[in-house]
């Protein structure tokens, strides 16, 4: 039996069960939390956390991913006691965000993929935790020289591991063809990978060439109904099942139990002002609209139990 390393130990893929795809527990700058200690209250985040977790438990979800990278502020403690906790499975990862940190201009692919490869190999942050997933972003600026090398980085640790990867991406810019255009580039069998937040995108003649390339693609920022509205999110997700692609779409939030990008976080996410942006969201509400607007339940299997488990059954370094 294919297993998979999560924050409680290895999961039995078998074991998933209904996944969330990309979510976090909780987003703090580094660099901020050393300098002030008060900067964030882990112990207020985690017992936050772990009730929405919880609550997602409850839902009927059995798994969720978490894809905060090394330097938007991954906290392995953080996330697994808060999965502890709630008894439920977590899945962390490793990999770099698309930020222009000045030390990362100097250093060539490889070389990060010597660091990187031991949150995998040996664990994170100095525990015996070893991440399930690699993650990398582009965002609104594209496949820039800079970025490529981040995303050749994920690709070389891919293929150095067998861990798959999964994708933030700007749908305005189309990144996500540009991050395909990498990967394949390198090697990478483009069916391990997650192009992340395409569900922010209306355009079906954009996301059917991702598909195409044999990519999965992520429908995963239910809730965020600014950017897009929870009813032409599910309209694209039955309209791509009706064409035959249920087999390569899983779903998702991107939703944070702490996130520290904007100065004020309590009012960003407060019930008023995001309902909906919760672990919840996708399994209460996304589900039975989908099969309002004709989505089988076979169709709503594949993408919540399926798919995620076939994108970690198919493990091994190349």
């Amino acid at each position: 039996m294919a297993t998979v390393q999560g924050v409680l130990g290895p999961i039995e893929t078998d074991a998933l069960g209904f996944t969330l795809m990309h979510e976090h527990v909780m987003i703090a700058n580094w660099s901020m939390r050393q300098s002030f200690t008060d900067w964030v209250d882990t112990d207020q985040v985690v017992a936050h956390a772990s009730q929405e977790l919880v609550k997602a438990k409850e839902a009927g979800v059995r798994t969720v991913c978490d894809l905060t990278p090394i330097n938007i502020g991954r906290d392995i403690h953080v996330i697994h006691e808060a999965a502890a906790r709630a008894e439920l499975n977590i899945i962390a990862s490793t990999g770099l965000y698309y930020h222009e940190e000045p030390w990362l201009v100097g250093w060539p692919a490889e070389k990060l993929v010597e660091w990187l490869v031991r949150d995998i190999e040996d664990g994170i942050q100095g525990t015996g935790i070893k991440a399930g997933l690699i993650k990398c972003a582009t965002n609104e600026a594209g496949v820039t020289a800079f970025n490529k090398k981040l995303l050749q980085a994920a690709a070389q640790l891919h293929r150095a591991t067998g861990v798959p990867i999964s994708t933030h991406t700007d749908v305005a810019c189309e990144s996500g063809l540009g991050q395909q255009d990498v990967f394949e580039e390198e090697g990478v069998d483009l069916s391990r990978v997650v192009i992340g937040h395409c569900g922010d995108s209306r355009d079906i003649a954009y996301l059917t060439k991702i598909l195409q390339r044999g990519s999965f693609i992520g429908m995963d920022r239910f809730g965020l109904d600014m950017i897009l509205p929870t009813e032409d999110r599910v309209g694209v997700i039955a309209e791509l099942c009706r064409s035959g692609w249920a087999g390569q779409i899983v779903l998702s939030h991107d939703a944070c139990c702490h996130i520290d990008f904007f100065p004020d976080v309590d009012p960003l996410l407060s019930a008023a002002m995001l309902p909906n942006w919760n672990f919840c969201h996708v399994p209460n509400d996304v589900v039975p609209a989908l099969r309002k607007n004709g989505v089988s339940e076979e169709q709503i299997r594949a993408m919540t139990i399926d798919n995620p488990r076939a994108i970690f059954e198919k493990q091994g370094a190349y």
